[in-house]
Protein backbone atom coordinates (compact mmCIF):
# COMPACT_ATOMS: atom_id res chain seq x y z
CA UNK A 1 0.00 0.00 0.00
CA UNK A 2 1.23 3.25 -0.62
CA UNK A 3 0.09 6.09 1.18
CA UNK A 4 -0.45 9.57 -0.17
CA UNK A 5 1.76 11.96 1.23
CA UNK A 6 3.87 14.32 -0.80
CA UNK A 7 7.59 13.15 -0.77
CA UNK A 8 8.71 16.23 -2.15
CA UNK A 9 8.30 17.87 0.72
CA UNK A 10 9.96 18.39 4.12
CA UNK A 11 8.58 16.87 7.49
CA UNK A 12 8.73 20.88 8.47
CA UNK A 13 6.79 21.71 5.13
CA UNK A 14 4.00 18.77 5.45
CA UNK A 15 3.65 19.49 9.46
CA UNK A 16 3.72 23.36 8.74
CA UNK A 17 6.26 24.06 11.93
CA UNK A 18 9.80 25.11 11.15
CA UNK A 19 12.23 24.29 14.12
CA UNK A 20 14.50 26.97 15.23
CA UNK A 21 18.19 25.93 14.34
CA UNK A 22 19.83 23.85 17.11
CA UNK A 23 22.07 25.81 19.74
CA UNK A 24 26.01 25.38 18.25
CA UNK A 25 26.43 22.83 21.42
CA UNK A 26 23.70 20.62 20.51
CA UNK A 27 24.17 16.76 20.54
CA UNK A 28 24.88 15.17 17.15
CA UNK A 29 21.54 13.86 17.56
CA UNK A 30 19.67 16.75 17.50
CA UNK A 31 21.54 18.02 14.99
CA UNK A 32 20.79 15.52 12.68
CA UNK A 33 17.35 15.23 13.63
CA UNK A 34 17.13 19.12 13.06
CA UNK A 35 18.33 18.44 9.57
CA UNK A 36 16.42 15.67 8.56
CA UNK A 37 13.16 17.69 9.33
CA UNK A 38 14.32 19.72 6.33
CA UNK A 39 14.51 17.36 3.63
CA UNK A 40 12.04 16.28 1.24
CA UNK A 41 10.39 13.33 3.24
CA UNK A 42 10.95 10.99 -0.63
CA UNK A 43 14.52 11.14 0.14
CA UNK A 44 14.94 9.68 3.91
CA UNK A 45 16.81 5.96 4.85
CA UNK A 46 15.57 3.76 6.66
CA UNK A 47 18.15 4.91 8.75
CA UNK A 48 16.70 8.22 8.93
CA UNK A 49 13.34 7.17 9.28
CA UNK A 50 14.69 5.00 12.54
CA UNK A 51 16.32 7.69 14.12
CA UNK A 52 13.53 10.17 13.72
CA UNK A 53 10.38 8.08 14.66
CA UNK A 54 12.70 6.56 17.66
CA UNK A 55 12.43 9.96 18.75
CA UNK A 56 9.08 10.78 18.22
CA UNK A 57 9.49 13.21 15.41
CA UNK A 58 7.14 13.49 12.24
CA UNK A 59 5.12 9.88 13.60
CA UNK A 60 1.91 11.19 11.15
CA UNK A 61 4.17 11.19 8.67
CA UNK A 62 6.57 8.95 8.98
CA UNK A 63 4.72 5.22 10.58
CA UNK A 64 2.89 5.19 7.63
CA UNK A 65 5.94 5.62 5.55
CA UNK A 66 8.19 2.99 7.75
CA UNK A 67 4.88 0.44 7.49
CA UNK A 68 5.30 0.61 3.44
CA UNK A 69 9.28 -0.23 3.73
CA UNK A 70 8.86 -2.96 6.50
CA UNK A 71 5.92 -4.08 4.08
CA UNK A 72 8.64 -4.77 1.54
CA UNK A 73 11.18 -5.85 3.81
CA UNK A 74 9.80 -6.17 7.19
CA UNK A 75 13.60 -7.00 8.96
CA UNK A 76 15.10 -3.36 7.35
CA UNK A 77 18.06 -2.47 9.11
CA UNK A 78 19.74 1.40 9.33
CA UNK A 79 22.96 1.61 11.30
CA UNK A 80 21.78 -0.62 14.49
CA UNK A 81 20.73 -4.13 12.66
CA UNK A 82 18.46 -6.33 11.61
CA UNK A 83 14.96 -5.21 12.14
CA UNK A 84 16.14 -1.81 13.47
CA UNK A 85 13.26 0.24 11.72
CA UNK A 86 10.30 -2.62 13.52
CA UNK A 87 11.93 -2.33 16.88
CA UNK A 88 11.72 1.36 16.68
CA UNK A 89 8.15 1.41 15.13
CA UNK A 90 7.19 -1.32 17.26
CA UNK A 91 8.96 0.61 21.08
CA UNK A 92 6.54 3.57 20.00
CA UNK A 93 4.53 4.78 23.51
CA UNK A 94 1.41 2.59 23.25
CA UNK A 95 -1.13 5.05 23.35
CA UNK A 96 0.39 6.09 19.42
CA UNK A 97 -1.40 3.22 18.14
CA UNK A 98 -4.63 4.55 19.11
CA UNK A 99 -4.20 7.74 17.09
CA UNK A 100 -2.75 6.07 14.35
CA UNK A 101 -4.80 3.19 13.84
CA UNK A 102 -4.17 2.58 10.02
CA UNK A 103 -0.53 1.80 10.61
CA UNK A 104 -1.19 -0.18 13.42
CA UNK A 105 -3.90 -2.19 11.58
CA UNK A 106 -0.82 -2.80 8.61
CA UNK A 107 2.13 -3.51 11.07
CA UNK A 108 -0.11 -6.22 13.20
CA UNK A 109 -0.15 -7.75 9.74
CA UNK A 110 3.09 -7.51 8.93
CA UNK A 111 4.48 -8.89 12.05
CA UNK A 112 2.11 -11.63 12.08
CA UNK A 113 3.67 -12.66 9.18
CA UNK A 114 7.54 -12.87 10.85
CA UNK A 115 8.24 -16.34 10.61
CA UNK A 116 11.46 -16.31 12.96
CA UNK A 117 12.55 -12.86 13.78
CA UNK A 118 15.20 -11.91 16.11
CA UNK A 119 14.58 -12.35 19.99
CA UNK A 120 14.67 -8.36 20.50
CA UNK A 121 12.33 -8.05 18.12
CA UNK A 122 10.08 -10.88 19.17
CA UNK A 123 9.86 -9.10 22.65
CA UNK A 124 8.62 -5.93 20.83
CA UNK A 125 6.18 -8.07 18.91
CA UNK A 126 4.62 -9.15 22.02
CA UNK A 127 4.51 -5.67 23.29
CA UNK A 128 3.19 -4.13 20.18
CA UNK A 129 0.16 -7.00 20.16
CA UNK A 130 -0.45 -6.46 23.22
CA UNK A 131 -0.54 -2.53 23.31
CA UNK A 132 -2.77 -2.74 20.20
CA UNK A 133 -5.05 -4.97 21.75
CA UNK A 134 -5.85 -3.01 24.64
CA UNK A 135 -6.37 0.44 22.49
Amino acid sequence: MTVSIDRSRSLEELEGDRWPAPPPDASRLIATAHALRSRPVGTLTVEDLRLLIRQDIGLAVLLPLAVEVLQDNPLAEGHMGEGDLLRAVLTRDPAVWSVYPDPARQLTHIVGSLSDPPPDVRSAVGLFVGAVARS
